[in-house]
């Protein structure tokens, strides 16, 4: 039987240049040194990126999804690069790093995780997309789009192997509950869901049984850690990241970014308070500078040939998304002039984690019953 190919992205946020913008080009190469001592070991490829002050790892290897050593060494690549950014005095060392010690998993200790395990198809294209200032429901829209709207994926219309469509794994990650539901059938409860991205997350997406891919093999997934649910307070927004297969049988690719020609609101930019556009750019524009955003996402594009990732694309470096950043920029001047007003600034019921809670509180007193 042929070995089965994973793919992980663990990131983190361990130190930003300056404030929240960037990741320093030190950092980077830290990451890069720390993963090429066991390129041909422990890993068969990899690649560092970042998405603004997020610092990604993305590697290939064949030991399944929330392998310990794999997990392992994402760790202590982010503790080495925290001692980096000490050094240099970046803004919120080791901001994500929410345990003193590894224990076994790298889930629930701050970094997002997202990983795939699959057998290699003859040609086997993935995209690993980066976002930056938001949450992990900002990719429900993107995903649903994806693998369930025949007006974005004419595949889902037109050819065979998608035409049943495609079962989709959402999370309550307020409950820390799971249901799997089928698309089409399930569309209009799905949407129920996943509209409310704050709390239902897509997590995977799987084929259908009977189609022509194995249908216990995940063909997206999305990185769902909530920062705030595991240090009990607001230490930064989660800034997701997600690959996605393509090609044969799968969204072709152009059906994969094509959702992200519409910049959609979503929830995070500044201090992780606020509603703006998720803006397609490429890595070199991946700079939150304007109110520490508008939020970005970036999607890679690499073909993966015997575990090596051939690439990167920088797939959003593309005239053909001008449209959409102009369209972002056009929606941050809308949002940002509401200032500190509902809908740019996030509703109470989601700033609980934000510092908002300390300034209500000194004016509790303050309030008197109304006769």
């Amino acid at each position: 039987m042929e070995e089965k190919i994973t793919v992980s992205i663990i990131k983190a946020d361990v130190g930003g240049w300056p404030g929240h913008a960037l990741v320093h080009p030190e950092l980077m190469s830290v990451a890069r040194k720390e993963l090429e001592k066991v390129k041909g070991k422990l890993l068969i490829d990899y690649h560092v990126a970042n998405c603004g002050d997020d610092l990604e790892l993305i590697m290939t290897h064949r030991r399944g999804t929330d392998d310990e050593e794999v997990h392992r060494l994402a760790w202590e690549t982010f503790e080495t690069a925290t001692k980096k950014a000490e050094e240099l005095k970046l803004y919120g060392a080791g901001q994500d790093l929410l345990s003193d010690a590894f224990s076994g998993n790298i889930k629930g200790m701050g970094p997002g995780v997202a990983e795939l395990e699959f057998i290699e198809r003859r040609g086997e294209p993935i995209v690993a997309f980066l976002m930056d200032k938001t949450e992990p429901g900002a990719f429900n829209l993107p995903i649903f789009k994806m693998f369930g709207d025949p007006f974005n994926t004419i595949g889902l219309v037109i050819d065979p192997s998608a035409h049943a469509g495609f079962r989709f794994e959402v999370w309550d990650i307020y409950e820390h509950k799971r249901v799997f539901m089928d698309c089409p059938e399930e569309m209009y409860s799905l949407l129920a869901l996943i509209g409310a991205k704050s709390r239902y997350v897509i997590k995977r997406i799987f084929p259908k049984p009977g189609g022509s891919l194995p249908d216990n093999e995940a063909v997206a997934a999305i990185s769902t850690e909530k920062l705030y649910e595991i240090a009990g307070d607001y230490v930064g927004k989660d800034d997701p990241v997600a690959l996605v297969r393509a090609q044969s049988g799968l969204p072709a690719l152009g059906e994969v970014l094509e959702p992200f020609s519409f910049p959609h609101l979503v929830s995070g930019w500044m201090r992780g308070s606020h509603n703006g556009p998720i803006m397609p750019v490429a890595q070199r524009n991946a700079v939150c500078t304007r109110f520490d955003g508008p939020p970005r996402v970036v999607a890679l594009g690499f073909q993966i040939a015997n575990g090596r990732l051939v690439g990167p694309v920088d797939l959003f470096d593309d005239p053909g998304f001008d449209n959409a950043r102009s369209l972002a920029k056009d929606a941050a001047d809308y949002m940002r002039r509401h200032g500190p007003f509902e809908p740019h600034r996030l509703p109470l019921s989601e700033m609980e984690y934000t510092t908002m809670p300390k300034v209500l509180g000194k004016l509790k007193n303050r309030f008197k019953s109304v006769k």
